[in-house]
């Protein structure tokens, strides 16, 4: 098992990652929190506001299922936001530099990371 620091150190060895968060969505608050480029705090309760209307949008849907990841898509960087499976209302975010990036590659290793995490 991980700590949140270890977890956030192996998100940043993701070629392109720029910054990454540990996110309590109930709050939008963060745990832990690693890199620059984007304002994490801004960043933290904006994905919290996403990953709740998804739910409630699944919810609304009857869609008895789960997020795997969220991926936003821009311009120049990849956002990819994972709600934690063992740890429910807890997110990871990873913002990563689109054209240093590989999307598949960095999906798995979010995933890799999102197993090991110990909360």
């Amino acid at each position: 098992m991980s700590t949140i620091k270890s977890s956030m150190d192996e998100l940043m060895t993701i070629d392109g990652a720029l910054c990454a968060a540990l996110v309590d969505s109930s709050s939008g608050m963060i745990l832990g929190q690693i890199g620059a480029g984007v304002d994490l705090e801004v960043a933290a309760a904006g994905n919290t506001e996403v990953v709740r209307a998804k739910l409630k949008t699944m919810r609304s849907l009857g869609l008895a299922d789960v997020i795997e990841d969220i991926l936003i898509t821009l311009g120049k960087q990849y956002h990819i936001i994972r709600p934690m499976a063992r740890k429910e209302g807890l997110f990871i975010y990873l913002v990563l530099d689109k054209p240093k990036s590989n999307l598949a590659l960095a999906r798995r290793k979010v995933q890799d990371v999102e197993k090991e995490l110990a909360v």
